[in-house]
């Protein structure tokens, strides 16, 4: 299965470690020093120490403007030096510096591309073939805790399906989709557009949430490759079934096994997927056959940002003495 690989991707290239408990070993590679040119969304948090988080060696994270001299590499968030709340630092750049273009966003909401074409030396995403690949979430086979299997509780849930969304826009498929839906069953609408979320509206309270219910609508605010964010892994750890809308069914099956979800094309109609989820809460057994995978992993969901950075860092190390440059940036995302 493809999340396997991409399991073992991480361990063998370009992630950083999950948790110094898994691998307690130092990781042997060249220092490097990387500056954080743009917080994301002007955000400033604590930079972390690699080592201590993730066992990474050699590895120094500043965001101070005046080390741009002797950086090995810049972290440089699309989003503002896209809207110009942020400058591109200035030319020319250190020799053999690298340039990394970082975005979590997906293209429908990642603007003005084409002005940065040619100015990058790598690409950090949730796409897969990024240069550094880290998405929002992935499964890890046969770890030590494991997610939980289904129990009687957990396929008697009483409540049936949950929605939490905070960006509500009428132009967006998730929204026409839900308006269809809810002329079949009964869905509960958290966030800005529907019942308030628990004080603590992180995700955890958002997990303790859709616990309680039986399968939770994991609908992307968009439809493009390998943009599968924490919704899902959201619905995975609080035990309910995704029931899935944004790339193919062969997409998500990269990170997934097959039966660990529900993707809305599989029905001709939306009244047929709301068939089907009745039938499943009428029959346990059933019900059971999407969650028995369950046993074989755990799930780990990457740090914003403080994993990122770090997962940079071990890619520069290992890629010290090479600079490309990224060709046709705005074709690639949008492919």
């Amino acid at each position: 299965y493809m999340y396997i690989y991409i399991y073992n991707f991480f361990r063998g290239l370009l992630a950083c470690d999950l948790t110094p408990d898994h691998h307690p070993k130092k990781i042997e590679h060249s220092a490097v020093t990387i500056l954080i040119w743009t917080h994301p969304f002007g955000r400033f948090r604590k930079l972390p120490d690699c080592y201590v988080r993730y066992q990474i060696g050699g590895c120094t994270l500043t965001d101070d403007r005046r080390a741009y001299t002797q950086a090995d590499a810049l972290i440089i968030h699309h989003r503002e030096v896209a809207t110009g709340t942020d400058e591109l630092p200035p030319e020319p750049r250190p020799c053999a510096q690298k340039w990394i273009w970082m975005n979590y966003e997906s293209p429908a909401h990642t603007a003005r591309l084409g002005y940065f074409e040619g100015v990058f030396n790598l690409t950090m995403s949730y796409r897969t073939d990024s240069d550094i690949f880290l998405p929002y979430g992935y499964l890890i086979p046969r770890e030590r805790a494991p997610l939980r299997g289904p129990t009687r509780s957990h396929l008697l849930r009483p409540r049936l399906v949950a929605w939490v969304i905070s960006n509500w826009s009428e132009s967006h498929a998730r929204v026409a989709f839900y308006y269809q839906l809810r002329r079949y069953i009964q869905v509960d609408v958290f966030g800005r557009a529907g019942r308030p979320l628990p004080e603590d509206s992180g995700g955890g309270s958002v997990v303790r949430l859709v616990g309680r219910y039986l399968f939770y609508l994991a609908l992307e605010n968009s439809q493009h490759t390998d943009y599968i964010t924490e919704k899902l892994w959201n619905a995975v750890l609080a035990g309910a079934v995704p029931v899935v809308l944004g790339p193919s069914r062969q997409n998500y099956e990269r990170f997934l096994p097959p039966e660990a979800f529900i993707h809305v094309d599989d029905f001709p109609t939306v009244r047929a997927l709301a068939r089907y989820l009745l039938m499943l809460r009428r029959n346990p057994a059933r019900l059971r056959r999407h969650l028995t995978w369950r046993g074989g992993y755990s799930v780990h969901q990457p740090a914003f940002w403080v994993e990122h950075y770090c997962t940079a860092c071990r890619a520069v190390s290992r890629t010290r003495g090479r600079t490309g440059v990224v060709k046709d940036l705005t074709r690639w995302f949008h492919s």
